[in-house]
């Protein structure tokens, strides 16, 4: 590892920790910080997505002995999924943010979908073996998250921050089932 990724695993690191232990804190300081999409996605958004598919394809294919290319295709489908999911939950808030009286900024919706997304991301790691995956509860932690941050990245007033908060999750379940069901495709395709 070199100087470089040393350092980019260092403020990985230390965005995750503040994010899960000083959300409101760490909103603010999100909030001023220039970044774009591509600087995000691999910096953050690539490595902590790709947390649950790894886990479920390791738990799957050495607990329940599932055939190795299988389950591979479903966590590449799941990974990528996740991925453009992502982009599309940024999206969504971008949108609806005018509607609870917020601004719309596609890169501050980019950051709140990532940021917020944290806590699930890390608990998909209890994939790994499929006994202690209702642990996968404590990714419920993102929607505090995503209610905290919401305000201070789309500028949506307080008042409307639980309502906004609820619309966006309400259409995020719907992109996220969708999602779902396309990465089973390939299980369903090898089976």
């Amino acid at each position: 590892m070199n100087a470089a990724q040393g350092l980019a695993l260092t403020n990985l690191v230390d965005r995750v920790r503040a994010i899960l232990l000083r959300p409101k804190d760490e909103w603010p300081v999100i909030e001023t910080e220039q970044t774009d999409a591509a600087t995000l996605y691999r910096g953050y958004i690539v490595p902590l997505a790709a947390i649950g598919p790894v886990a479920a394809w390791i738990g799957g294919s050495l607990i329940f002995r599932a055939p190795i290319i299988t389950g591979l295709a479903q966590a590449i489908a799941s990974y990528v999924l996740t991925l453009i999911g992502t982009y599309l939950f940024a999206l969504i808030i971008d949108g609806l943010a005018p509607s609870f009286g917020g601004t719309r900024n596609r890169m501050q919706g980019l950051k709140v979908a990532a940021y917020s997304s944290t806590a699930t991301w890390l608990a998909g790691v209890f994939s790994i073996i499929p006994g202690l995956s209702v642990l996968g509860l404590l990714g419920l932690y993102s929607l505090y998250l995503l209610y905290i941050g919401l305000p201070v990245l789309m500028k949506v007033p307080q008042d409307k921050a639980v309502t906004y908060t609820a619309a966006v999750v309400v259409l995020a379940i719907v992109m996220y089932l969708v999602i779902g069901l396309l990465a089973a495709i390939p299980t369903l395709s090898l089976v």
